[in-house]
């Protein structure tokens, strides 16, 4: 077997005009699910019976079920019943079909990421003694200054590194986002290895383009975690 490194070279330049659709998808994906995470963790960890339970529910539905079949779902089964209603029930003129595939593939990898994300900033907060809150509390700050202020500033060092493992585990599944029609480096990489079947070889260079980009995220990270920690250094000068 002999590798066609011609082939190589020209897929690694073709895949690069998919690697903005891939960080799109990303972080994207990471601020629609920042903000619903984050809440959902604070149900959890206020214990209100019925919302906790149904974050609860929801986390474990979502993480216990794999990412293809959620796509299966949401991009094959779920718009032709829709269509369905639309047209049959509704008698609307209006296509399903015609929506932009990015707009499911930020659904499905949203929906995963807000379940990851909730246990990612669960755990952070656990991290902060409750007494901080309270003494917030007790000096006048209500509880939404209390956590921007006090909480959040500690918890975030702590969520910082299961961030980073969340963020390299979402662009990694963005590759799956070919399945949806969307233009990413699986899908051009694909594209370009079905014209004469360098499937390996294209598997080469999406692995390269990957091990590139979750690299540089790393790196992100720990920039990021040295600036957020400063206050630690500090604090014990």
């Amino acid at each position: 077997m002999t590798i066609n490194t011609e082939f190589m070279i020209q897929t690694f330049f073709d895949v690069l005009a998919g690697i903005p659709v891939t960080l799109e998808l990303t972080f994207i994906t990471l601020l629609l699910s920042f903000p619903i995470a984050f809440f959902m963790a604070l149900q959890k960890l206020e214990k209100k019976k019925v919302s906790g339970k149904i974050v609860s529910g929801y986390v474990s539905f979502v993480r216990g079920t794999p990412v293809v079949l959620q796509i299966l779902f949401l991009y094959s089964l779920l718009p032709t019943i829709l269509n369905y209603l639309i047209k049959e029930i509704l008698k609307l003129e209006f296509d399903i079909f015609s929506i932009n595939p990015m707009i499911y593939a930020f659904v499905v990898f949203s929906l995963n990421t807000v379940a990851v994300l909730t246990e990612v900033f669960r755990s952070a907060l656990l991290t902060v003694e409750h007494g901080q809150l309270e003494a917030a509390l007790a000096i006048g700050l209500n509880k939404c200054q209390a956590y921007v202020r006090i909480i959040i500033p500690q918890a975030i060092v702590s969520a910082l590194p299961n961030l980073c493992n969340a963020t390299i585990n979402l662009m990694k599944s963005t590759s799956l986002a070919f399945m949806m029609t969307v233009k990413d480096i699986t899908a051009i990489a694909k594209v370009n290895a079905a014209f004469g079947y360098n499937y390996i070889e294209a598997y080469l260079v999406i692995s390269v383009i990957y091990i590139i980009l979750c690299t540089l995220v790393q790196l992100g990270y720990v920039a990021v975690e040295r600036y957020f920690s400063s206050y630690k250094r500090f604090s014990t000068n």
